[in-house]
């Protein structure tokens, strides 16, 4: 627990099965951590009716109607003319205006990030956001970006964003002095596109130049080679959603094979704990809450599809970052 009164502005309306998911991830994560004050934003009958119904155990919170919602079909332009009095909008100018909190939303990524950056503003040095979040590996768990905020990068944006990693990965695991890799098609220095190999030299040649391993390749990321791994959006958020779908169908086949017969159910009675072990590894729930970095502000983006368990990763994520002051860390990197 933080002595500090810390709030989270939550986006109710974001993804599917809102409000409830949203509402519920609130009730998993205030059982740790009833400190925590919530500011809701979104419908608020159907906010308050969905609390009612569904008999959750909210405290310290208040409902903020907002009459508009921001739809997936959304473009960029309708977003910053006709949204002002959406819950994204109106949930990130609560986080604008009040230090000791932050933003979490399973809305639209592109509003959360064009809002976040309109609002909140950005880093003094940073010049674009990285969608940036957990990625489980042999041992423990490596950071990756971008996720997807930025189709196209240059060589200065990615070691911005080696900067930014570098100081998240100092807030969750300060012991581990990080490794940082480069997403490539392979690992000679002379391979990739031009931006990757000029991204190469700016790190090579930066403060960060004894934790930089250089090029790492997709089939290597889960194997503890780095801590931090770096890309373009577009590629990053193909790994990531190609991740996803590969441990679900993992999971889900093996969950298949255990219940084929009495021998393999009570084989699966025998390893009952492995497999839950094996299941939290991999399981994209578990690691749900990616960060903006390089937003002026503490900006979390959930999957839409999240469910209630995941939803409070996302919040727990938040949280941390509020804490644990992400932005100070990074503003004293870039002036490194």
């Amino acid at each position: 627990m933080s002595n500090r009164q810390i709030t989270i502005a939550v986006d109710a309306m974001g993804g599917e099965n809102s409000p409830f998911k949203c509402l519920k991830g609130i009730e998993i994560f205030s059982l740790k951590n009833s400190d925590v004050v919530f500011k809701i934003y979104g419908d608020q009958a159907l906010v308050a009716s969905s609390i009612k119904e569904n008999n959750l155990q909210i405290n310290n919170y208040e409902i903020i109607n907002c009459t508009e919602n921001v739809t997936d079909n959304d473009n960029a332009s309708t977003i910053l003319r006709s949204r002002k009095e959406s819950s994204i909008y109106q949930g990130l100018t609560f986080v604008k205006e009040n230090p000791e909190s932050g933003f979490v939303s399973a809305g639209n990524t592109a509003a959360i990030m064009i809002l976040s950056r309109l609002i909140l503003g950005m880093i003094n040095g940073v010049s674009r956001p990285a969608i940036c979040s957990k990625i489980p590996s042999r041992k423990s768990f490596s950071l990756m970006m971008d996720l997807g905020a930025n189709v196209y990068v240059s060589a200065e944006n990615l070691l911005q964003f080696a900067l930014m990693g570098y100081a998240y990965f100092s807030i969750i695991d300060p012991k581990r002095n990080p490794k940082i890799g480069l997403i490539n098609i392979g690992t000679e220095n002379n391979k990739g596109l031009e931006f990757l190999q000029e991204a190469h030299d700016l790190i090579s040649n930066s403060f960060l130049k004894d934790n930089f391993i250089g090029f790492i390749e997709p089939n290597k990321i889960t194997h503890d080679l780095c801590d931090i791994i770096l890309s373009d959006g577009y590629t990053g958020n193909i790994i990531l959603k190609t991740a996803e779908g590969l441990s679900d169908f993992i999971t889900s086949n093996l969950k298949n094979v255990f219940i084929k017969s009495f021998i393999n159910k009570l084989s699966a009675k025998i390893l009952e704990k492995d497999l839950k072990n094996f299941k939290n590894l991999i399981d994209p729930d578990e690691y749900n809450g990616a960060t903006l970095l390089g937003i002026n502000g503490i900006s979390v983006k959930s999957h839409g599809n999240a469910n209630p368990h995941a939803f409070s990763c996302a919040i727990n994520n938040c949280y941390e970052f509020i804490i644990n002051n992400l932005n100070k860390k990074i503003v004293e990197n870039f002036k490194s």
